[in-house]
């Protein structure tokens, strides 16, 4: 049986701050050490969930909790950010409302962690499926791309995010995401240039220089060491717990997933590369005859490298670098910039070049992650963006960062306070006015149109003259002395004259949070942020492919000579419409709290905790929320829980919950004042009244159990009887069956043995009669026996007489005739000698005389001639025989005889060789023109795909036919026969590939010596026709499809709609035939056929990575075509066994 536990049950300290008696800031700080302590660490203020950072893993975020705060009522389980997300999940869903989940807090406190549960936990409750997964797996992947370049380590937090992020995830109906669309909110550039001391630059620096293999170092002439990049801290270059190298391979993969390419990867890194060479560049003065200072680069080879890097001239460079082009209306004034300036001018357009990057990574991931359909979606915003932040030098970042925060400060009253009405006006209970702070006025202080700090120092960055943070500060003096919440040592304001901690260069202002001292040095600058014009130029002038899209102002043909807008106008517009679109939503909150600035667990120190307490308003927050009612409930759960305490409602209540509810407090001591009836929940407004509800409900919990208890044991006792007694009449009964079993077994082996003696008696009686009977045969027999052996012994020795006389004779005349035989035999020898001696002697004679005759002509050549005369012979022998085993004419037969002697081995090679060479030439002989034609086109294919392409083997043996469709027979392609001027050389269906789907259209492809032309299956209708000078390419893949695309020449009238996607069963024909006449028709070299298995197709304006995999089959063997994004076709081609 499923066990659920409540928000009240089993409590370590209160897990609802509201209910927390009595309610102060030491009480409130106490409750959250306590649940610390206990490894609690999700705490709720009503709806709003308090995070503290335990520094450590827990195990609360397993599948299993995922499912426990699955589709539960946010007050039914204890506290968890899980309950918050399920309930803005179900909210979006169930009731078609778009939520936002705001999470704030100070660096350090684990917003991004919060944000990640958050997104994890509502991928893992929606729906499933192969697309829904894809999306939800795009959604999660953006995140490690975006932490890389927009996060760091500082003092406070070792991935701490530099950048403001929020994200609307878009669903559809049923609550499946569709997709979403990030924005990102005032990067910190200028860490690009310059970190604290204890802080590292952005990740992706360390990542890259850690990660990357050699080969891509190389590439991008870089080096692993960090101390040879001046922008690079090296004090904190090292971060433990933190594995550069393998975060690097997951940025790389999860760029991969989100639907980069390849080549964007790399532009991206070799923009990031470029960034580390510029800080390296060095600057010398030089003085001028005329008496002006400028400056040139000290060593020019790290601008080279960086230049080749981006694609950019270095003389354009260089000058960008040492002189300033001030354009107004028609005339140009160039003036030199001294080191000082140069250096600026470098480190403006280095943080240009990232932040302008980094922007076109976040609208590059929206491109990718964007929902497909049009229609109408659901939305909810994760909002992840800096808390407010006090450091010893506060300076315009830290500026803008805690008017971002009073801003959702002030949001986060007034949607608490709407909330809080709307649900008393919902539920018909009487609505008290709450009093609080408004910090509207500080608001109004930073960005009033007219004279708010925001204006001011817009005004100032843009009116002429000399203007400096003094002037700035100046202003701020006479506009702001007399505001309540703006201090500064030079205001009118008397009382701030003799403040020493009050420096003269700084004002301070009292925001919500408490004072903040920011200087105003650099003021001015940042909020400027220019990038000379030279610059932009310079780098729009650039041919890498990202820098031109990063600097579209550099473009000499649009010049604008108006001023950019500042980053603070910017950055408010931006708030601006944050708040509209947060207004528009049903507002989720999760405070995160930062326990110790050690960044260890199990460590909570209370005046950090307490300092955030109060800047995050809890306390206030509590207030609010207290102010009416401090605990409400639906009146079914409430009934179900408390019903036990009045004996009309237990055990059950059969009419409505409301009924028994009202029944249950009116007989409960309670005041009537201490609780109110709403339309669909009880409101308590006091949390005694809670509390002794509880303590009442465990009374009533313990004199249950005791009943519970005694009413168990009885039971168990009568049934403890029952078996008791049942057990024994079950034991007596089995009892007497044995008993009778053992009787009658003892009688029934008694009377089998009376038996057995008796039948052995009879039996033995019965053989004695047979053997007696049995021996009178036998005795019989044997006397017959023995009579007829005696006759027939008396006859064998008689016979036996007569053998021996008759073999006695036969011996002695095979004696005779035996020695008679040897004697002839001895006489026919000697003879046979003597004949064979006189034979021997006259050879001997006839020998000698020969001898003699001849021996004048055997001299000293004698020897030569015979073995001329062997050889000779062997030869003529080696030849006839060769005539008689000489293999068939067939030029693909190996077969060729044995050679016979040693000495014969290269006469025997080169006879193979010519008759090799000549049956080849008789069956070349036989060849007509047509025929010659194919056999040179299956040559032309073997050059182009063997041992290249897995489909080459398959088409050898398959013919070359050309007119598939034999188009000048059939009738249904009359028209387009006539249509076509040239001859056709090849006409054959294919598939033209979809880029919106990956399916295939059929077309009919006709090659002619001019041109290639497109036409319609079903009509005959000319779809298209492009010559074949425009052809540039021809690619396709290394495996067993028959995908291929055509290239065409930019600029050509053919080239309007793109490249061409095609898949043919006849693939090697039609390549081999476009490469054999591509070159005839175009008067050039011959057609390239590029063999990859990824490659880039033009569609239109954008270029579609097409990428082939192996995989499983599906649908049989075939090969299947999908979108996996808006620029890659993935084509999944079956493994061959």
């Amino acid at each position: 049986m499923e066990v659920k536990t409540s928000l009240l049950d089993n409590m370590i300290g209160v897990g609802d701050m509201v209910l927390l008696e009595p309610l102060n800031e030491d009480s409130f700080l106490e409750n959250l050490r306590n649940r610390f302590d206990h490894n609690e660490i999700y705490t709720y203020i009503g709806s709003v969930v308090i995070s503290v950072n335990p520094y450590r893993s827990l195990p609360i975020y397993t599948p299993d909790k995922v499912e426990e705060y699955r589709n539960r009522n946010f007050y039914e389980l204890s506290p968890h950010i899980y309950a918050l997300a399920d309930e803005a999940y179900r909210s979006l869903r169930d009731q078609d409302k778009d939520q936002c989940i705001l999470i704030t807090g100070e660096s350090g406190a684990g917003k991004t962690e919060a944000s990640k549960l958050v997104m994890s936990y509502v991928a893992a409750v929606c729906g499933k499926g192969q697309e829904v997964n894809k999306v939800k797996e795009q959604l999660l992947q953006s995140n490690p791309v975006l932490e890389a370049f927009g996060n760091a380590k500082t003092v406070r937090n070792d991935n701490s995010s530099r950048f403001g992020k929020y994200m609307d995830i878009e669903f559809d109906f049923k609550g499946d995401p569709l997709g979403g669309v990030i924005s990102n909110y005032l990067l910190e550039k200028s860490r690009v240039v310059k970190q604290p001391r204890g802080e590292r630059n952005f990740h992706v620096f360390y990542q890259l220089l850690s990660g990357a293999s050699d080969d891509t170092l190389k590439k991008l002439k870089l080096d692993r060491d960090f101390s040879k990049y001046n922008y690079l801290s090296l004090d904190s270059a090292v971060v433990n717990g933190l594995d550069d190298a393998t975060n690097f391979r997951t940025v790389r993969n999860a760029m991969q997933i989100v639907g980069f390419m390849e080549a964007e990867v790399q532009s991206v890194l070799e923009l990031v590369a470029a960034v580390l060479k510029l800080g390296n560049i060095e600057f010398k003065p030089e003085s001028r005859c005329n008496g002006t200072d400028e400056s040139r680069i000290k060593d020019k080879n790290d601008l080279k490298e960086m230049c080749e890097l981006l694609g950019v001239e270095q003389s354009v460079l260089e000058r960008a670098f040492s002189y300033r082009t001030v354009e107004a209306k028609m005339e140009k004034v160039s003036t030199t910039l001294n080191v000082a300036q140069a250096y600026y001018a470098r480190d403006a357009l280095a943080k240009n070049l990232y932040s302008r990057l980094f922007s076109w990574l976040v609208t590059r991931i929206n491109e990718s992650i964007k929902a497909q359909t049009k229609t109408r979606h659901k939305v909810m915003g994760v909002l992840d963006i800096y808390g407010f932040e006090i450091f010893e030098d506060n300076s315009f970042e830290q500026f803008i960062i805690n008017y971002c925060n009073e801003k959702l400060q002030q949001i986060f009253i007034e949607l608490t306070l709407r909330e809080e009405q709307e649900e008393y006006v919902r539920e018909g209970i009487e609505w008290t006015n709450i009093e609080y702070f408004n910090n509207a006025i500080i608001c109004d202080l930073i960005e009033n149109n007219q004279n708010g700090i925001l204006a001011m120092l817009d005004e100032e960055c843009l009116r002429p003259g000399t203007v400096t943070d003094e002037t700035f500060l100046d202003k701020l003096n006479t506009i702001c002395a007399e505001h309540q919440h703006f201090e500064s040592r030079l205001s009118k304001n008397s009382k701030f004259l003799n403040d020493h901690s009050l420096p003269h260069n700084c004002f301070r202002i009292q925001h919500y949070a408490g004072k903040v001292l920011y200087r105003a040095e650099g003021f001015v600058d940042k909020n400027n942020d220019l990038l000379y014009r030279d610059l932009s130029q310079a780098m729009y002038k650039a041919t890498h492919s990202l820098i031109k899209q990063l600097f579209p102002e550099g473009n000499p043909a649009k010049v604008n000579l108006k001023r950019p807008p500042t980053a603070g106008f910017q950055f408010k517009a931006s708030v601006g419409t944050l708040m509209k679109n947060l207004q528009t939503k049903n507002p989720n909150y999760i405070r995160c709290v930062k326990p110790n600035d050690k960044k260890a667990s199990h460590i909570f120190t209370e005046s950090l905790v307490r300092h955030q307490v109060r800047y995050l308003g809890l306390m206030e927050n509590v207030r609010v929320r207290r102010a009416g009612y401090a605990f409400r409930q639906i009146y079914e759960p409430c009934l179900e829980r408390y019903k036990m305490l009045c004996k009309r409602t237990w055990p059950h209540w059969r009419g409505p919950a409301r009924e028994g509810v009202e029944v249950l407090m009116a007989d409960l001591p309670v005041p009537a004042e201490e609780f109110s009836f709403g339309r669909s929940k009880i409101f308590i407004r006091n949390p005694r009244t809670l509390f002794f509800l509880e303590e009442r409900r465990r009374q009533c919990l313990q004199d249950l159990a005791t009943l519970i208890q005694k009413i168990y044991r009885g039971w168990k006792c009568r049934s403890q009887f029952l078996l008791l007694k049942k057990s024994q009449i079950v034991v007596a009964a089995w009892y007497r069956r044995y008993a009778q079993q053992k009787k009658y077994q003892r009688i029934k082996s008694a009377t089998t043995v009376v038996q057995s003696y008796t039948r052995g008696w009879q039996a033995r009686k019965l053989l004695r009669e047979l053997k007696y009977q049995k021996r009178c045969e036998e005795a019989v027999t044997t006397i017959s026996a023995y009579w007829h052996g005696t006759q027939a012994r008396m006859e064998l020795r008689r016979l036996k007489q007569e053998a021996r006389n008759k073999h006695a004779v036969t011996v002695i005349w095979a004696y005779w005739q035996g020695t008679k035989a040897r004697r002839e035999l001895r006489r026919l020898k000697e003879e046979a000698r003597r004949k064979h001696a006189v034979a021997v002697i006259w050879a001997y004679w006839q020998g000698l005389k020969v001898r003699r005759e001849y021996r004048k002509f055997f001299r000293a050549n004698a020897g030569k001639k015979i073995y001329d005369f062997i050889i000779q012979r062997i030869m003529q022998k080696y030849f006839l025989g060769l005539k008689s085993t000489v293999p068939s004419m067939s030029p693909i037969d190996e077969n060729w005889p044995a050679r016979p002697y040693l000495f014969l081995d290269g006469v025997h090679t080169e006879l193979r060789r010519m008759f090799h060479l000549w049956r080849c030439k008789k069956y070349r002989s036989q060849f007509t023109e047509e025929k010659k034609a194919v056999y040179e086109e299956k040559l032309e294919a073997s050059e182009i795909f063997k041992d290249k392409k897995a489909l080459y083997p398959s088409s050898v043996s398959q013919p070359f036919k050309g007119d598939y469709l034999e188009i000048s027979k059939n009738p249904k392609y009359q028209k387009l026969n006539s249509a076509v001027d040239e001859k056709v050389l090849l006409a054959d269906v294919v598939n033209k590939i979809n880029r919106a789907n990956g399916k295939g259209t059929a077309r009919i492809f006709l090659l002619t010596k001019k041109s290639v032309v497109l036409a319609d299956q079903k009509t005959g209708q000319v779809k298209a026709s492009v010559p074949l000078p425009d052809l540039t390419s021809v690619s396709v893949s290394t495996q067993s499809d028959g995908f291929f695309a055509l290239r065409l020449k930019e600029g050509s009238a053919s080239a309007v709609k793109g490249d061409f996607l095609f898949s043919s069963e006849h693939l090697i024909e039609i390549i081999t035939k476009l490469h054999r006449f591509g070159a005839t028709a175009a008067d050039r070299e011959q057609l390239n056929v590029d063999i990859s298995d990824e490659f880039l197709v033009q569609f239109k304006q954008d270029k579609v990575c097409v990428k082939f995999v192996q995989g499983a089959p599906k649908n049989g063997n075939s090969v299947s075509c999908k979108r996996k994004n808006n620029r890659l076709l993935e084509v999944s081609v079956p493994t061959t066994a």
